[in-house]
């Protein structure tokens, strides 16, 4: 499930970003039930992208901000309470690691799920069955 995380530059200080990608992955996979899964953990990546100010937008305005989007198969993120939570915990993970230079209202969080078939894990594509029985098997 890739992870992709874009902070304003300056706004988490470099110390801090790895924390912010571990917590962010760590609470996906405990909001899924999946805390420890040995065949999902490895399976959760991020990526972090780092924007200079007047790269960063809102309302077409330069802005600090931080977006995190989550790439999912369909069955990921697919329970309201799952979503509310998750993204709150997430919210509340880059606010902390902020250390007060970024309102909560500057987080912009989304999910997109992947056509079913299309998850790659392992060098094979997978159905979202499929993936269900490796999952399993972690």
């Amino acid at each position: 499930m890739p992870i992709t995380v874009t902070l304003t530059e300056g706004i988490v200080p470099s110390q801090n970003q790895a924390k912010v990608v571990k917590e962010i992955t760590d609470a996906f996979l405990v909001h899924h039930g999946l805390g420890g899964n040995k065949v999902m953990t490895p399976n959760v990546t991020a990526q972090l992208h780092l924007q200079p100010k007047h790269e960063t937008f809102s309302a077409g305005e330069p802005i600090a901000g931080a977006w995190i989007e989550i790439k999912s198969p369909s069955f990921a993120l697919a329970d309201r309470a799952v979503q509310k939570n998750f993204f709150e915990d997430v919210t509340n993970i880059v606010y902390k690691y902020a250390e007060g230079k970024l309102p909560k209202k500057h987080i912009w969080t989304n999910s997109i799920h992947t056509v079913d078939g299309t998850w790659n894990m392992d060098g094979m594509a997978m159905t979202n069955e499929e993936l269900t029985e490796a999952i399993a098997k972690g």
